[in-house]
């Protein structure tokens, strides 16, 4: 995406060009000056869409396992307005809700570090719209799969009864 921003000489036109460049700072490429014009042009960000590859990747990496350990997977990117689900599954009895987080490295933590309380809710709240939507009669598990790397092999990680639902 380009966008260009002509700066005026008034100063509301120019207070606008700050607010925009403070926000898109990181997406800046360009800064040109031509004729008492000023053009900012922006680029999309390739890493967010490697961050989303690598999530996939994650994801698919995350139901192979799940299969390969006997669970029937349901439902993987389950959506319900801005309700979402990763990985729906039964196995054993159970219906399991299962979060992936997906991560390069451990730099910032672990991948289950980064599921906030907030997060939890949201999930919790997902998975009563997903039970009442299918009429499902299961006991429901809330598991974390978190995988570590760039490629194969992943460091997976499956923690089972990972969180359970808050009272609130």
């Amino acid at each position: 995406t380009i966008r260009c921003f002509r700066l005026g000489t008034d100063e509301g036109t120019l207070s606008l060009f700050f607010t925009v460049f403070a926000i898109s700072v990181a997406n800046l490429t360009l800064l040109l000056q031509y004729q008492n014009r000023i053009c900012v042009f922006l680029h999309k960000n390739d890493d967010m869409a490697a961050h989303n590859e690598l999530g996939k990747e994650g994801e698919d990496e995350a139901v192979r396992y799940l299969e390969a350990r006997g669970y029937r997977i349901c439902h993987r990117n389950w959506r319900a307005g801005r309700k979402e689900l990763d990985v729906v599954a039964e196995h054993q009895g159970e219906l399991i809700v299962v979060e992936v987080r997906t991560r390069r490295n451990q730099t910032y933590g672990t991948p289950e570090e980064s599921i906030s309380e907030a997060k939890i809710r949201r999930i919790v709240s997902s998975a009563d719209a997903y039970v009442r939507k299918f009429c499902i009669d299961l006991p429901v598990r809330f598991d974390i799969i978190s995988l570590t790397g760039i490629e194969k092999p992943w460091k997976i990680e499956h923690i089972v009864n990972a969180f359970y639902p808050p009272i609130w």
